[in-house]
Parts: structure tokens; C-alpha cells; sequence
């Protein structure tokens, strides 16, 4: 049972992240697919996700999950605020009881410095030591998860976000960014690296 990482944030919200290893049939004893997916390993993701959410809170109303405009998966009455990621062979999710939430978990990979440009402005470049890719990779998952807190779709990960600061201690730390939209909003982000894995959280 590769439960990779587990954290309880504060009193009302708690996150983890599943290596997963497993055959669909295990998640399919806890969870089920809640739509069509034809790939296999997105499959895998997709109930590896909603497995977490369960092992996070037992009580948590999977099958209640409904899927928004934007995508975003959601519950009416947002009894639980929570957020699911999924990248190669890893899950994540984080559930909150009375904060928004949003989560990203991202492999390290030097492909990342091709669109660099895309989703950074010159001020959030000058942050990066040059070629340091984990710390790019960083700044993409700091705007997914953003983008996940939002969840209303349509953002400019260039525009309508920016990355101010970044303070870092043994591989983990936080991140001071900006959201803007109809307003400014100030979001405190936390991240945790693992070795070639990255990931963010943030609750407001």
C-alpha cells in the first residue's frame, strides 16, 4: 500500500500523495470511475485520486463528486473544499472542511524549459538561478494549483498570476504570489520536493 506522503495541514484540512503501483481492481474495491476513460494508466490516475479523497476522509461523498464547466470536480453544498492532481505514477489530493483548496504534483523534467517563456514573466524569471529546473518546475505547479484554486477556468497562468517570492529550506518551503483577476488576492503557497517530485499546495 504505497501511501507515498501524508499531512495534516492544520485542524480542518489534510493532504496526501499515492505512488500507485496497484491494478485498477484494487481502487475499484473503494471507489469506481465516475466517466469514460479509455487509457489505462489515466484511469489508474483518475481512481487513484478519488481513492485519496476517501483514505483522507472515510466519510468523504465520492459518488456525490460532480465535474463543473471548467472541469473542475466539485460538491454541491461544498460540504468538503478539495483538490486532486495527478502526474505519471503519482496522485495527490488535499480536502478542507472551511478553506478553498488547490494541489499539484509535478514530475522535474528538463522539458519544462521550453515553455518557460509561456506561463513567466521576465520578474519571475530573474527568481530561477539559471538552468535550475527544479525551481522552474516549482513555479509551474505554484500556478497549477492556483489555477485549481480558482476553478473557474479561463486564466492566463502569465497574466493572472505572479510569483513574488520564493523561501526555501530542506526541500520544502512557500511561495508568495499574487492572483489577479477582478482584484488582487495575496496566496501564501506550500511545496515539498521528492527528490524528482514537486508538490504544491495552497488553502485561502
Amino acid at each position: 500500500m504505497p501511501l507515498f506522503y501524508q499531512h495534516n495541514v492544520n485542524s480542518t484540512s489534510k493532504l496526501a500523495v499515492w505512488h500507485i503501483t496497484e491494478t485498477e481492481d484494487f481502487f475499484m474495491e473503494k471507489v469506481h470511475l465516475q466517466k469514460t476513460i479509455t487509457h489505462p494508466h489515466k484511469r489508474l490516475q483518475h481512481l487513484a485520486g478519488r481513492y485519496l479523497l476517501q483514505l483522507l476522509d472515510p466519510l468523504f461523498p465520492i459518488d456525490s463528486i460532480l465535474i463543473s464547466e471548467s472541469k473542475k470536480p466539485l460538491l454541491t453544498g461544498e460540504t468538503f473544499h478539495f483538490s486532486i492532481s495527478h502526474c505519471g505514477d503519482f496522485a495527490a489530493a488535499i480536502i478542507s472542511a472551511n478553506g478553498i483548496v488547490g494541489i499539484d504534483v509535478e514530475l522535474v523534467t528538463p522539458k519544462i524549459e521550453l515553455v518557460k517563456y509561456k506561463f513567466l514573466r521576465e520578474s519571475e524569471l530573474q527568481l530561477l538561478p539559471a538552468g535550475n529546473t527544479q525551481l522552474l518546475t516549482l513555479l509551474w505547479s505554484c500556478k497549477e494549483a492556483i489555477y485549481k484554486w480558482y476553478g473557474k477556468g479561463l486564466l492566463s497562468f502569465k497574466e493572472n498570476m505572479i510569483i513574488d517570492q520564493l523561501f526555501i529550506e530542506n526541500e520544502e518551503g512557500i511561495v508568495s504570489a499574487r492572483f489577479l483577476n477582478s482584484m488582487e488576492i495575496p496566496l501564501k503557497l506550500h511545496f515539498k520536493f521528492f527528490e524528482n517530485l514537486c508538490l504544491v499546495w495552497v488553502i485561502k
